[in-house]
């Protein structure tokens, strides 16, 4: 079992799924193992991966979440690395009603039905 320390003694273990904030405004979407969210970014602005990042620094850390498992958030980046600008910065602000509302199952539930004679 591996276990970090989150803030002021707060022991976790898991991962981190994350979204940084690149320089020229564009997100990028991650996850890490690492036992200090602090540290990866860090490796990100040194350019230390390679890649999307290493050509849009500075970064700043714009959202993170905790996983229990690796798997969980592997699954969580792939579906957030689909949504629009507009839905990653409704998650990044917090507003999950905006989130809700973005959503493709919410909108076909919200579409007006049209009668046969409407058509």
């Amino acid at each position: 079992m591996r276990l970090f320390v989150r803030h002021e003694g707060e022991i976790m273990d898991g991962c981190w799924f994350y979204i940084l904030r690149c320089a020229d405004g564009s997100y990028y979407t991650g996850t890490s193992r690492s036992d200090n969210l602090e540290t990866r970014v860090s490796q990100h602005n040194q350019g230390t991966f390679g890649g999307y990042t290493s050509k849009r620094r500075p970064v700043v850390l714009a959202y993170s979440a905790h996983f229990d498992s690796i798997v969980d958030a592997i699954a969580y980046e792939r579906q957030v690395k689909g949504w629009s600008r507009a839905k990653k910065e409704a998650l990044i602000r917090g507003d999950f009603e905006a989130l809700q509302g973005m959503s493709k199952s919410h909108r076909s539930r919200c579409k007006p039905v049209r009668t046969p004679d409407e058509i």
